[in-house]
């Protein structure tokens, strides 16, 4: 016999069936007259995460919410992710409330709002602010071209007819999905310096837990407690494994082994594409022998790409 009951599976399943785990994030968009709304999400999440030109977000949503018919219109927003602080969650549900209009909730918002950093550096790129109050920002534009969704425009508050879309722009009657380009990803600076120089489990922003179950009365949410940390298990592979498939990166920029023995405990799945990084390295710098003291040089500047990102 089950140790588990069967429940039913129905509309919004992750809300009426399920306690699941998601992010509180509040996205930004930008209305028709240029001014900007602001709605909270939960069904958000990376998408494109590498091997792509580019990297990629996933919202899904009703077609129908200032968002979806925002993003239609001109494929911009920003994913504002908010700390735990009750009076920033209450900000999100008295937000949340489907068929307001932006004219109507907007005024009575008390996030703080300032703007895009994309903006700010191109002043003909028109995007909606972002929250002062967020933790994190990703600013994003809507790939509209992928699944055909191009087509897809704004408009229709009362459900869209097919034929629809598998995986972008409109997907069903009622619903939308968007995948979003990563443009940018803004961190306040002791959250930035924490990724950067090494984070420790106080580094950690204190974000809240949206469990998607909700009644009739109320939506439920986790504040952070603490941060628990479980050791990563270090397999390293063989010298003589790495130095195979080193000796198959390029057939005239070669390894000596201390230098391979710098990236032993690099996961096999990551480890053609280090060494990739370090022959296109090899290769800028007319070297044909990588050493110990290249490889140093190689994470020093890959170090230093990534403290630029941020």
């Amino acid at each position: 016999m089950s140790s588990f009951e069967n429940l039913r599976v129905v509309d919004n399943f992750y809300q009426t069936s399920l306690f699941f785990p998601m992010p509180t994030v509040v996205i930004t968009t930008l209305c028709e007259d240029g001014t900007t709304s602001a709605g909270p999400y939960s069904l958000v999440q990376p998408y494109y995460v590498a091997g792509k030109d580019f990297y990629a977000m996933l919202l899904s949503c009703r077609n129908s919410s200032n968002t979806a018919q925002n993003i239609l219109r001109n494929g911009k927003c920003a994913l504002n992710f908010i700390s735990d602080e009750p009076k920033y969650f209450k900000e999100c549900v008295k937000l949340s409330w489907p068929g307001d209009k932006p004219e109507e909730k907007m005024p009575k918002c008390n996030f703080r709002f300032e703007k895009s950093m994309i903006e700010e550096e191109n002043p003909a790129d028109k995007r909606p602010q972002v929250l002062s109050d967020a933790i994190q920002v990703i600013e994003c534009t809507w790939v509209r071209e992928l699944d055909g969704a191009d087509k897809d425009v704004a408009g229709e508050l009362n459900g869209y007819e097919g034929p629809y879309h598998d995986f972008n722009g409109i997907t069903s009657k009622f619903g939308a999905h968007f995948i979003l380009k990563v443009d940018k990803i803004l961190m306040k600076k002791k959250y930035a310096d924490a990724i950067i120089n090494g984070v420790r489990g106080r580094d950690f922003p204190h974000l809240p837990v949206d469990y998607g179950y909700r009644d009739s009365k109320n939506f439920w949410f986790h504040r952070w407690n603490f941060m628990h940390a479980e050791l990563l298990q270090m397999r390293k592979a063989s010298l003589e494994s790495v130095r195979y498939a080193a000796d198959r990166a390029d057939d005239k920029i070669k390894f000596t082994d201390e230098a391979l023995m710098t990236i032993l405990g690099v996961p096999r799945v990551f480890l053609s594409t280090v060494l990739k990084g370090c022959v296109d390295w090899a290769r800028e710098n007319n070297v044909e022998l990588i050493t110990e003291e290249h490889m140093k040089i190689i994470n020093d500047k890959r170090s230093k790409e990534k403290s630029k990102k941020k």
